[in-house]
């Protein structure tokens, strides 16, 4: 019987690319007993209304709220068994302007989402982290690291109660809102020959929506509590994206933007002391362990999974999993694929 066989799970965040990529993977493969789309834009709820209409879709609840409104959440989470965390705002040159809002949506809020948790006895937590986290150089990624650590540490507020929180950490989403190639495929529908990169160096993870879903579903029946799971995902040059997109276009280098790193890093060296190599159905994750006792409960399973070895990081530029030429142009149509339907 699947582990959310009869259960009420709950997404903050819900409307957004993920949270319409979960909805559809976990109506389609489980049974849950309900699964609430928590969020604050009405519209978004009901465009997505549309899509799962309620007499096809009986099991879905549409819950308007914001994660700073701890009485909502309140509401919210009665009864809840499981929720995953995926709302927070994202965008990087706004957040530097609106640091006060940052900080309530994203730390605020997330501190909201773990005492609620606590409070009504909910199972399990799983928070959609970033890259953008590991050592920060803007403040969404300073607010995600924060993010991060106050879950980790939720654990410890939890006490005896059952309640466990865990993190997912990964890097591009393919097609998601303010990825790279939406903007290249909006340039290229309008007709233009040329696309814009910011350094002709510039790596990046990439990793499809299935996939993130993937990982937040391993999360959510593995997690002991207090872990970071990190997916082993392939590299991108982003020239070799472009050229992907669109082989005859010319490339503008524009220069890198403020708060924008030249690689990505999902995993630090400082951080990885304790990271753990886990294969399931052959995808392949690295399970970062808490590093201070009093965040981890039972955290003895994973012992028996391959340590990295002293001095192992991940970043994007030194992966030894690339996407290049057919195999990149196969992962672009699947991803987009996927996105579309």
């Amino acid at each position: 019987m699947s582990f959310l066989e009869n259960k009420v799970i709950l997404i903050t965040g819900g409307t957004g690319s993920f949270g319409r990529a979960f909805v559809r993977y976990v109506l389609k493969h489980y049974k849950p007993r309900k699964l609430i789309i928590f969020s604050r834009d009405e519209f978004k709820q009901w465009q997505m209304s549309k899509e799962f209409p309620e007499s096809e879709y009986p099991q879905l609840r549409f819950f308007l709220g914001d994660i700073r409104d701890k009485d909502r959440l309140r509401l919210a989470f009665d009864g809840v068994d499981y929720v995953v965390h995926a709302a927070a705002l994202k965008h990087v040159p706004i957040l530097e302007y609106n640091p006060f809002e940052a900080v309530k949506t994203n730390i605020i809020g997330a501190q909201n989402i773990i005492e609620v948790a606590i409070e009504k006895g909910v199972k399990k937590v799983v928070a959609l982290s970033t890259d953008k986290a590991v050592s920060p150089v803007n403040l969404y990624g300073a607010t995600k690291l924060t993010m991060e650590k106050l879950f980790i540490a939720g654990n410890a507020y939890a006490g005896a109660k059952e309640t466990s929180f865990s993190i997912v950490r990964y890097g591009n989403v393919v097609g998601s809102r303010g990825s790279v190639i939406p903007l290249f495929l909006k340039l290229l529908s309008e007709g233009s020959k040329e696309l814009p990169i910011t350094d002709e160096r510039m790596t990046r993870f990439w990793i499809s929506l299935e996939e993130g879903v993937r990982l937040v579903l391993f999360a959510l029946e593995e997690a002991e509590g207090g872990e970071v799971f990190v997916p082993k995902i392939p590299s991108v040059r982003i020239v070799e994206l472009a050229k992907a997109l669109c082989p005859d276009c010319s490339l503008k280098f524009i220069g890198i933007r403020p708060g924008e790193k030249l690689h990505e890093s999902l995993i630090a060296e400082d951080e990885a002391r304790d990271v753990r190599l886990v294969e399931r159905e052959g995808r392949h994750y690295f399970v970062l362990l808490p590093q201070f006792s009093f965040e981890a409960k039972a955290l003895e399973k994973w012992k028996a999974f391959p340590k990295m070895p002293e001095g192992f990081f991940y970043r994007s530029d030194q992966n030894d999993w690339w996407l290049e030429g057919e195999e990149l142009r196969a992962f672009l149509n699947k991803a987009l694929k996927d996105v579309e339907t």
